[in-house]
């Protein structure tokens, strides 16, 4: 059965451990990567048993990243049918897998806040289940032949914030979805054992603002899963153990792309004048994050057998 491990700080130190209900075991590894923590649990240098130590209460410990810096953040845009139609692409011409990165300056903890950056405006939150890779990849992967599991070590929620109003205008994908404290992740680490995989597709994504629902989705739902999606990245790209996948978010999103006849209106305008009415138009978008926001945001299977556990982030103006 998967384990769940946060990285965490007490008494002015930070440490890894072991969740055991509402406690938590701590490994005495101090601040390792999670690179580190991965490979010393593959080779069972850890030892996990609660009479090694003494246990920490949950409510006294200060929660961070789950995911450390340096790693590589790949993302996935429109992987869930219902939010390519919210972003104002045709699923039926979209027959890509669209990858794109973030920076992991980005990273944050899950339970703390969310800094707007004085010049940003639409804000936009966006839930994702992230995968942490626990074995490299440097060689083409055959998508018949395979077993994800192979390469997932490891599952954790992630936040894919967004300025809608510096990544679309400008064309920045990296820019506009890297500011810090963009990539909230955690709190839990959720690392795999065998079989585990195969709950992957149960698992449910919520995410809250101020006590509503915007977005709810399976993992099922995934227009292109992890086993086509690692297959596909073995294409191009080196994967390191402790590199993060973000596989996408389901519709719910503030950003709402404009329809069809003032899309076709606006291909007649100049580049800067249509950009200027499509701002003006999100700008009346009630779902846009502002100070003081609350953003809640869970992924687990129903039975919970697997549970990734709660973020709890605030919005602040920066």
């Amino acid at each position: 059965m998967a384990k769940q491990f946060v990285r965490f700080q007490y008494k002015n130190k930070i440490d890894w451990g072991l969740v055991t209900e509402e406690n938590i075991l701590p490994l005495q590894t101090g601040d390792k990567s999670t690179k580190d923590l991965l490979v010393d649990l593959q080779k069972k240098r850890i030892k996990l048993s609660p009479k090694s130590q003494k246990l920490i209460p949950r409510k006294d410990v200060t929660l961070l990243s789950p995911i450390t810096a340096p790693c590589q953040v790949i993302c996935q845009g429109a992987n869930y049918h219902k939010h390519t139609l919210e972003s104002g692409l045709d699923p039926k011409s979209k027959t890509y897998n669209l990858f794109f990165t973030k920076s992991d300056v980005s990273l944050t903890a899950a339970i703390g806040n969310v800094i707007r950056p004085k010049h940003v405006e639409l804000l936009d939150y966006e839930i994702e289940l992230g995968i942490v890779f626990g074995k490299d990849i440097d060689h083409t992967i055959d998508v018949q032949s395979y077993h994800p599991s192979e390469y997932i070590a490891a599952l954790f929620i992630a936040n894919d914030i967004s300025a809608r109003d510096i990544q679309l205008p400008q064309l920045q994908w990296y820019k506009g979805k890297s500011y810090r404290t963009f990539f909230p992740a955690g709190p839990i680490l959720l690392v795999l054992e065998p079989g585990d995989y195969e709950l992957i597709h149960s698992l449910e994504l919520n995410l809250k603002v101020n006590g509503q629902l915007r977005q709810s989705a399976k993992a099922n739902q995934m227009v292109f899963p992890p086993k086509e999606s690692i297959a596909e990245l073995s294409l191009f790209t080196q994967i390191r153990v402790g590199d993060v996948l973000l596989t996408g978010t389901p519709a719910g999103c503030a950003l709402k792309a404009p329809g069809k006849l003032k899309q076709i209106f606006a291909s007649f305008l100049p580049e800067h004048k249509k950009w200027e009415l499509f701002i003006k138009g999100q700008k009346q978008r009630t779902e846009y994050l502002q100070p003081g926001d609350l953003i809640q945001a869970t992924i687990r299977t129903p039975d919970g057998k697997m549970d990734l556990g709660e973020q709890v982030l605030q919005v602040k103006q920066g």
